[in-house]
């Protein structure tokens, strides 16, 4: 089948030839750690060190030391886990969704999008371990021999949890690494040294290059990409059932399952754009991730925060015809209460902000960009606390009301779950190409010479 793409805009800016891609993707990997690299590992590790520190002494002295209280049972844990579930979305959608769409665009990002998604599942993971108290008995929410007549309780939404992210997570890791075995390949016949050389063959799996190995290649990649699809809509929807499946005002919903995927996409886009702004920079890759990609990034964090707006005000509109009293107090309440400082953040950074990227000149203005993306997540963040605080410090008696206060424990282990997050990525940067040198060379000019002038063979 002939396709014409003579027409088409190049994803690849300043019409680099095919070993100037190679060489601009591999440098990171074949030089010396400069300034600003242990300038940035400096400041990563130090977060993830005050998060250790704080974990230790949660460990040490128990929950006790976060501000969680009664009717307060969840707080910053369980907020932050869903924070970086959401996170971890834009990567399976970018990787697996545009590329069944065969959206060329995405080539210059996927890969970084996949290594991020990985890396916010794995801060993700953290967090309901510590929250239950007895992280030792962690091996518990798995299926365990029944010789001792002991199972898992699968009526819990936490056991639920834990076959949902598991599951994302080792597809999203093999999507990942099944990407990067003709990137090994190539970064093996470039090593320079024996040992660079072995820890690349052996990545690479005896990759030759061949139309064999390449047409098995795509073949599983399609496989995998169909397979993680589904995963998209299935592990935040499942992660949303912690809250739905309850009785409590303001989590009692069905709109809870597609308002958290739009919400995840949301956060997961806006974290992308966050951090491959810099990257770009750094890493002289403007060519590559151009703004081009940024923009159409930008589009789509557009129309999933309309989306998130719409639920806002859905939300509303269900408490009210319901017409039951309890739930529209708590809309009101967290309109109006004692939280009306983070619901409206919330409202601020997820809905009204974005909305600037209507406007072309903002969508493509890095400096705007970068405030906008930053706000998303910060609003991303609260909409979670949001969720989780407002409903369980009002509860259904008066009696049982308190106001939440976080500690400084708590407060640790949220900046040490940053800590985590970009010491992965800064390390991966510096470990493995950020970009597909196989996918973004297939796109480049010239790759595909014979796709040019195919409408005279049709």
């Amino acid at each position: 089948m002939n396709i014409d793409y003579s027409n088409e805009k190049s994803v690849v800016a300043g019409r680099l030839t095919l070993a100037q891609i190679e060489d601009l993707v591999a440098k990171p990997m074949g030089t010396k750690p400069d300034k600003k690299f242990f300038i940035a590992i400096s400041i990563s590790l130090t977060a993830l060190l005050i998060g250790a520190i704080s974990v230790g002494l949660t460990f040490y002295y128990g929950i006790g030391m976060w501000g969680n209280n009664q009717p307060v049972g969840w707080a910053f844990a369980i907020v932050n886990f869903v924070f970086w579930v959401g996170i971890g979305h834009a990567g399976t959608l970018i990787s697996a969704i545009l590329f069944l769409l065969r959206q060329k665009w995405r080539t210059g990002i996927a890969r970084f999008a996949e290594a991020m998604t990985i890396f916010a599942v794995m801060c993700a993971g953290i967090f309901p371990i510590i929250h239950t108290g007895r992280p030792w008995l962690a091996g518990y929410l798995l299926p365990y021999p029944n010789q001792h007549s002991i199972w898992v309780n699968f009526t819990s939404p936490l056991v639920w949890d834990v076959f949902a992210v598991s599951t994302y997570f080792t597809v999203s890791l093999v999507f990942w690494y099944v990407g990067l075995i003709p990137d090994f390949a190539t970064l093996r016949d470039r090593a320079t040294t024996k040992f660079k050389k072995t820890i690349y063959s052996i990545f690479s799996l005896g990759w030759m290059h061949s139309n064999r190995h390449w047409t098995h290649y795509e073949k599983a990649y399609v496989l995998l990409a169909g397979f993680a699809t589904p995963l998209v809509l299935s592990v935040h929807t499942i992660v949303s059932f912690d809250f739905a499946v309850s009785i409590l005002p303001g989590w009692h919903t069905t709109i809870f399952p597609p308002y958290f995927v739009a919400g995840a996409i949301f956060s997961g886009f806006a974290m992308v754009v966050t951090v491959l702004v810099f990257v770009r920079k750094i890493f002289n890759l403007e060519n590559i991730i151009t703004v081009d990609h940024l923009e159409k990034m930008n589009k789509i964090i557009l129309a999933t925060g309309s989306m998130v707006g719409y639920a806002y005000a859905m939300e509303f509109f269900i408490a009210w015809y319901s017409g039951v009293s309890v739930e529209q107090f708590v809309f009101i309440n967290r309109a109006l209460g004692p939280y009306a400082w983070a619901y409206w953040i919330m409202v601020s950074c997820n809905v009204i902000f974005p909305q600037l990227f209507w406007f072309k000149k903002i969508r493509r203005s890095i400096p705007i960009m970068i405030v906008i993306v930053i706000l998303v997540n910060v609003g991303m963040w609260f909409e979670r606390f949001v969720i989780t605080v407002t409903s369980l410090s009002r509860d259904f008696l008066p009696s049982a009301w308190a106001y939440y206060k976080p500690t400084l424990i708590d407060g640790g282990i949220l900046l040490g779950s940053f800590g985590l997050f970009f010491t992965l990525v800064i390390l991966f940067t510096k470990a493995l190409p950020v970009v597909s040198i196989s996918e973004i060379k297939a796109v480049a000019d010239g790759a595909q010479p014979t796709h040019q002038g195919a409408e005279n063979h049709a």
